[in-house]
């Protein structure tokens, strides 16, 4: 069994250093400080796909680094939290909303989603949570908490990266989870999970071809710049990060653990 590797932390804790910026650029084509698999497509589409107007209010759920609902936040006009368990990120997302003169409408809270979330009912126009689900446990609480807090006509929006597509070894599952804590997914198992929450489901999307590209271009982006990153965060965990990363794009490729995005809509 790989021993635990450390990819958010040195992430988040490393995000000013230019080596880490390099990188987000080389895999993403601009820096959003991502650690995810949405492309800058994807990310452009997610606020269209939730109709968001200047009059929204938003929760992003696992809001990492911040600088994505910096984005949404200053290109839609809306007011947004970002909740997430990682204290660095957290640090970083309120460092960068008070840099951007936002914090009235932009704000960052340490928060573990897989308890009641501390919103009142129907407090949102509108929630998402890019490649974070698989990290949350409960997954059917946590859809319950989301249609509570999101008003009448609300939409979500999550990706789910391990939707199992085919037969997974017992190594590439561990190394596939060497970075956290995961939940894999049978097919259909979330839209089922939607629906039992009360939503309407009006959409799946595929994309696994995507965090297969992401993968490739994340780990040739770090081992190009190797020396440098063993500096910030040791050889052994670079070491590890290069092997998740080649362990996504393998099975990405091949297509036996999905990439999907779905979205749903509370009833009016």
């Amino acid at each position: 069994m790989p021993e635990k590797v450390d990819l958010y932390d040195s992430a988040y804790s490393h995000y000013e250093a230019d080596v880490y910026r390099q990188v987000r650029i080389a895999t993403y084509g601009e820096d959003l400080g991502q650690t995810s698999w949405v492309t800058n497509q994807e990310s452009a589409e997610i606020p269209r796909i939730l109709q968001l107007t200047p009059n929204s209010h938003v929760l992003e759920i696992g809001c990492g680094s911040g600088r994505y609902a910096l984005q949404v936040a200053q290109t839609m006009g809306c007011s947004l939290i970002g909740i997430d368990s990682n204290a660095p990120g957290i640090e970083n997302a309120n460092s960068l909303a008070r840099a951007g003169n936002l914090s009235e409408r932009l704000s960052f809270q340490h928060c573990d989603a897989s308890q009641k979330l501390p919103f009142s009912d129907a407090a949102f126009d509108a929630v998402f949570a890019n490649d974070v689900m698989c990290h949350i446990p409960g997954r059917q609480s946590v859809l319950d908490e989301v249609f509570r807090i999101l008003k009448p006509l609300g939409r979500f929006v999550f990706s789910d990266a391990l939707v199992i597509g085919g037969i997974v070894s017992h190594q590439e599952i561990a190394i596939r989870s060497s970075i956290g804590y995961y939940l894999f997914s049978p097919p259909g198992h979330n839209e089922n999970l939607i629906r039992q929450a009360g939503f309407h489901l009006i959409g799946v999307s595929d994309t696994t071809h995507q965090a297969a590209t992401i993968a490739t271009r994340w780990r040739n982006a770090r081992d190009e710049r190797r020396e440098a990153l063993i500096a910030a965060e040791g050889e052994a965990n670079f070491e590890g990060v290069q092997r998740f990363l080649s362990c996504v794009q393998k099975l990405t490729e091949e297509n036996r653990l999905l990439r999907n995005l779905y979205t749903a809509q509370k009833p009016g």
